[in-house]
């Protein structure tokens, strides 16, 4: 099913930067995300959000597919 997702600007106390859907009850407030675009699945979103910074990880609520810690 595809979404807009979008990567959290703030990194988390572990270090990575959390990537959400945009139906996310988490989802950063607007000045603290970028944008990644239109997927079918958390792991297209993961691949463009890695252009940004290599430490991400998927949200435990909304990408529970890409969650990793």
């Amino acid at each position: 099913m595809y979404k807009h997702y979008y990567l959290n600007k703030n990194a988390q106390a572990t270090g990575e930067h959390e990537f959400h859907t945009e139906d996310c009850s988490y989802l950063p407030d607007v000045n603290n995300r970028i944008y990644l675009g239109y997927f079918d699945n958390c792991k297209e979103a993961k691949k463009e959000a890695k252009k940004y910074t290599n430490n991400v990880d998927g949200c435990y609520y909304c990408c529970s597919l890409c969650h990793t810690r």
